[in-house]
């Protein structure tokens, strides 16, 4: 009966929701580990479980050391599934509505310096060779586009205008959006477009490998982790960086804050407030080296 009802809540994720398969499936395996701890705990099924049942689960999982934001998922999840139950009146009562998840410490974005930058797109590469070319442009694009790793992903040669200088992205829930590139960006884009005719590489996405297959969400993020390993001793070196750093570099240098949202693709104005620290910081430094008084 359990399996049927989350089958049928991942379904509602996926149709409905339209959420992406790397979270409905995090949501499945969350759901999973919390009806397995409930019936090997308390020997209940999903119908029976109350809110003390789901306080339990949350200090088990606060006891296996955790993280807060894992704990803080795995709460989401089971608070989702419950509400859609209680709309399909198969429960009268959601168990998890009031429970509130453990505190997340603020952790601030981390992301590498624009001299770093310059320094990493200033080294020399074989504008001949596939792999160096694509290689380059997945550091242009996540940098100068700010796109999340699955975007880059899911891009094809046609979400690409050339002679308007902007991509069509696909972004969280379907939604679209248009960035625009710099002339140099599509200088690049021109080059691994006729390389990869050259090689006759037809496949219709743009991030491929020299076996025209797709490339892998681990080989993305091996590429990146090596190219910034050369110029930056950051501890995380992923392609979530370099679209930390394109918003905090934007931000820096005078941005607007809502045109940042868009180009990001952020539902809402506060999970793009968090790249104004970066901003707080440069006035700081300013102000020190720049005010009278300042070290009074």
């Amino acid at each position: 009966m359990f399996d049927a009802l989350v089958s049928n809540f991942i379904n509602y994720l996926k149709n409905q929701k339209r959420l992406s398969i790397h979270t409905c499936t995090n949501y499945t395996n969350d759901l999973n580990q919390f009806t397995h701890f409930c019936s090997e705990e308390f020997n209940l099924k999903s119908e029976n479980i109350n809110y003390q049942h789901v306080r339990q689960y949350v200090s088990f999982l606060i006891e296996q050391k955790l993280e807060p934001s894992s704990v803080k998922r795995k709460l989401s999840a089971i608070k989702s599934f419950y509400k859609y139950l209680q709309q399909q009146g198969l429960i009268k009562s959601n168990p998890v509505s009031k429970l509130i998840a453990p505190k997340m410490p603020k952790k601030l974005p981390v992301f590498v310096g624009e001299d770093e930058m310059q320094l990493l797109f200033n080294q020399h590469i074989n504008e001949t060779n596939f792999e160096e070319l694509r290689n380059r442009l997945i550091l242009e694009l996540l940098y100068q586009c700010g796109l999340r790793r699955a975007e880059l992903l899911s891009l094809t040669e046609t979400n690409v205008d050339i002679n308007q200088q902007q991509l069509k992205v696909l972004g969280k829930r379907n939604k679209e959006r248009i960035i625009p590139f710099s002339i140099n960006l599509k200088r690049n884009l021109e080059q691994y477009f006729s390389v990869k005719r050259e090689q006759h590489l037809n496949n219709p996405l743009l991030m491929i490998t020299v076996k025209n297959t797709a490339l892998s969400t681990t080989k993305l993020t091996k590429i990146v982790n090596e190219q910034l390993s050369s110029v930056s001793t950051l501890n995380k070196k992923s392609p979530h960086v370099l679209r930390h750093t394109f918003a905090t570099h934007l931000l820096n240098n005078g941005a607007d804050i809502n045109a940042v949202k868009e180009l990001l693709g952020h539902a809402n104005l506060q999970a793009t407030q968090i790249y104004t620290h970066n901003t707080i910081d440069k006035l700081k430094k300013t102000y020190k080296q720049a005010h009278p008084r300042s070290g009074d």
